[in-house]
């Protein structure tokens, strides 16, 4: 097998990782000094949602609680109202969802992510971290992904989803997501960090989402390297 070089990659990541940083602190840092120009009084803000627009009028970006989300919107069309996390959504010129930063947290599960979406569709680029407390179901994973989107119709999948979610079943959910995936519809094709069975390291897959290449550490602390069939067999 050929040497693989993740070098440039990490340092890709990692300027990505301190871009998406910075923009966050700039936005917020411009929402409160625009804030504060039209009134030098201010000395605190509390407010549930603050919406950024354009002269125009057109949505650009969205700051809220979780309560009062924006749901999304594509084609100059608001989803039906849907339980989504606090946090930023960005919207491209055309007015489209483009991507965000959500986060929660209780005692049986916690999340916080930054997601990058392709153009009419949902997420390619994902910073994440997902812990599930639940007993039976613990697990802790965190990493960098990246995906491969058909161009099913956003508002298709939007639908799709939130019909599984409303079953309140991991497993007819893990079920629905599979049939999506062996449809064309999404393939992981990168994944950079700790997955939910503990390995830590790089995980390539090929254009049908399956598992290729992986260059981990597992639960054991041993190194491995694997290449893999398309059955997911290893290549010895």
């Amino acid at each position: 097998m050929k040497q693989i070089k993740v070098e440039d990659l990490a340092k890709q990541i990692s300027l990505l990782k301190w871009y998406a940083a910075a923009i966050t602190l700039v936005v917020i840092s411009l929402i409160i000094f625009m804030l504060k120009t039209r009134n030098n009084n201010i000395k605190e803000l509390t407010v549930e949602r603050i919406n950024i627009v354009e002269k125009n009028g057109k949505l650009r970006m969205v700051l809220s609680n979780r309560a009062r989300q924006h749901p999304g919107r594509m084609d100059n069309r608001d989803f039906p109202k849907r339980d989504r996390p606090a946090g930023l959504i960005f919207f491209n010129d055309e007015g489209d969802e483009c991507g965000g930063l959500g986060y929660n947290g209780d005692k049986q599960e916690a999340a916080m992510f930054m997601t990058m979406d392709q153009y009419k569709n949902d997420q390619i680029m994902v910073w994440s971290y997902d812990q599930n407390n639940m007993p039976g179901q613990k697990y802790k994973s965190y990493g960098f992904t990246l995906n491969d989107r058909d161009d099913l119709p956003f508002q298709k999948q939007i639908q799709y989803f939130d019909s599984l979610k409303s079953l309140k079943d991991t497993s007819a959910y893990n079920a629905g997501l599979n049939k999506y995936k062996t449809a064309g519809h999404l393939a992981q094709r990168m994944f950079l960090g700790k997955s939910k069975s503990g390995e830590v390291g790089l995980f390539l897959a090929d254009s049908k989402g399956r598992p290729r290449i992986k260059i981990f550490i597992n639960d054991k602390n041993q190194p491995v390297i694997q290449t893999l069939d398309e059955q997911g067999k290893i290549v010895e």
